[in-house]
């Protein structure tokens, strides 16, 4: 069974509910694993306060550019949604638009971008009161959500 408390609106007592829930059916016996997407202010952890196991960092791709190889022809900039690449006399890559798709270095018929790693947050996993707690905490400065929420639901 899945359940899923959500709310579009701060301080409705979703975290509340959650914890209560979890710990009513840990204590019956029922296997049970909290997941916290709310990776902007994770707090269910401060509720159950498991003994963290594991912790992952989350990455996603983003675009380096060697200028010696890039003629500045622009396909590098037409093809992006995000308008994260602007090509002026040297190549600019806003890191914060770039959502990692890779395209960019799939188009650049010289090869001159290729990827590299940028974090964006931290998944842990523990246990606490016999609950399993998965739960992420996106960086200070990131605004790009989904990949940590993605990372906490698998």
């Amino acid at each position: 069974m899945i359940l899923s408390i959500v709310s579009g609106k701060g301080g409705t007592g979703k975290t509340t509910v959650a914890v209560n829930l979890a710990l009513s059916l840990s204590l019956n016996g029922r296997k049970v694993e909290v997941l916290d997407c709310d990776v902007e202010e994770p707090n269910i952890h401060l509720f159950i306060r498991p003994n963290i196991d594991k912790e992952t960092e989350v990455v996603v791709q983003k675009p380096v550019v060697d200028e010696e190889a890039c003629t500045r022809c622009g396909i590098c900039e037409d093809f992006c949604q995000f308008n994260s690449i602007a090509v002026l006399s040297k190549v600019i890559v806003f890191e914060e638009l770039c959502h990692g798709c890779g395209g960019c270095s799939y188009v650049c018929p010289q090869g001159a971008i290729t990827e590299t790693q940028r974090r964006v947050g931290v998944v842990r996993v523990g246990k606490g009161e016999g609950i399993k707690v998965v739960y992420g905490t996106l960086d200070i400065g990131e605004y790009m959500p989904s990949p940590v929420i993605r990372c906490v639901r698998n």
